[in-house]
């Protein structure tokens, strides 16, 4: 049974740090490719940061040079550590892992973040 776990999510102020973690099971995690993707309140799902299999990163402008996307493939854990969070980063994250040419993806439940002025 394939399962992602995200935690680390909370209540912070602008311009403080969160890190995400997603921890994996149930696949080989070392050939998959990983995003973290958001939501935030009335819109819809968006990209925020993908990490392939090599460890290749890529990131929505609007985090570029704020946020950074890693991963341990011996834990099956990927990571997203955003700092100086804005109000408009408050949204719902999600992770989420491909198999190479899009075959299998899976989710996870998703983790609040909530960013106060």
């Amino acid at each position: 049974q394939v399962r992602l776990v995200e935690s680390g999510g909370g209540l912070v102020q602008a311009g403080e740090s969160l890190r995400l973690s997603c921890a994996v099971s149930g696949v080989s995690f070392g050939f998959y490719a990983v995003g973290w993707y958001r939501q935030p309140p009335g819109s819809q799902r968006e990209l925020v940061a993908t990490i392939t299999s090599g460890g290749s990163s890529n990131y929505v402008d609007s985090v570029k040079g704020r946020f950074t996307i890693s991963r341990d493939n011996a834990k099956k854990t990927v990571y997203l550590q955003m700092n100086s969070l804005k109000v408009e980063d408050t949204a719902v994250y999600y992770c989420n892992i491909q198999s190479l040419g899009g075959k299998f993806t899976y989710w996870g439940q998703g983790t609040q973040v909530t960013v106060s002025s």
